[in-house]
């Protein structure tokens, strides 16, 4: 029976596990990324169902070590401070989006919904932030235009951006909303995202997830880019 040599096993790509499902009222895409091996993970965007989130992470038997934010709308970052008390992991967004978290008695006016506890970030996280859940990688890209503190989180071992609300099928992020600027968050894409692999699996904050090959191809708000 052959058995791999520990250079050829660390070559291997890491596993991932990834559940994402939509929270909340605006029906969010929460996403759970874990190691199957060391059962660290991360959450993605809790924007709500805090229960659910938890079950899912019970489910893997994951053991929860940062709650990341793409933004601070409500619908994304409304249930990160309670998973936060009842887990002990660190919330980490964009210190950027700290004007937006000063307005979240507006942002609740306007959505219909009560105000939630929402604090500022353990740390704040930018271009120059890695992540690492176990043995995989994820690349903090600060994509501005939606807020000023939009992020995207890539990982290149698995072909995965997680978009937040910059891009998403057939359309980007709107910029009508506080701290939003159309042309800041096009420039964005196109530094930041369109040049990465065109089979990169694209889960955007909110509905169907697309790829960046087809976005280039078929994405009306990117063909001057």
């Amino acid at each position: 029976m052959a058995v791999d040599t520990p250079e050829v096993a660390e070559s291997q790509p890491p596993r991932l596990i990834r559940e994402t499902f939509p929270v909340g009222p605006l029906r969010c895409n929460c996403s759970v990324l874990g190691d199957p091996d060391t059962l660290e993970a991360i959450v993605i965007d809790p924007g709500g169902d805090v229960q659910r989130i938890l079950a899912v992470l019970a489910k893997h038997n994951l053991r929860l070590t940062g709650i990341v934010v793409t933004h601070a709308h409500l619908d994304h970052i409304s249930g990160a401070a309670s998973l936060r008390a009842l887990t002990g992991a660190p919330v980490l967004y964009h210190q950027a989006d700290l004007e937006l978290v000063a307005l979240m008695d507006q942002q609740a006016a306007w959505m219909g919904v009560p105000t939630p506890e929402v604090k500022a970030p353990d740390e704040s996280i930018g271009t120059a932030t890695e992540l690492r859940v176990g043995r995989s990688t994820l690349r903090v890209l600060h994509t501005p235009g939606h807020t000023p503190g939009s992020i995207c989180l890539y990982a290149p071992d698995h072909d995965l951006l997680l978009a937040g609300d910059t891009l998403f099928q057939g359309s980007v992020g709107r910029t009508d909303l506080w701290g939003g600027d159309t042309s800041t968050l096009l420039r964005s894409i196109q530094s930041e995202l369109l040049h990465l692999p065109e089979g990169t699996l694209v889960i955007p904050g909110h509905g169907n997830t697309t790829s960046i090959g087809l976005e280039r191809e078929h994405n009306i708000y990117l063909r001057n880019l």
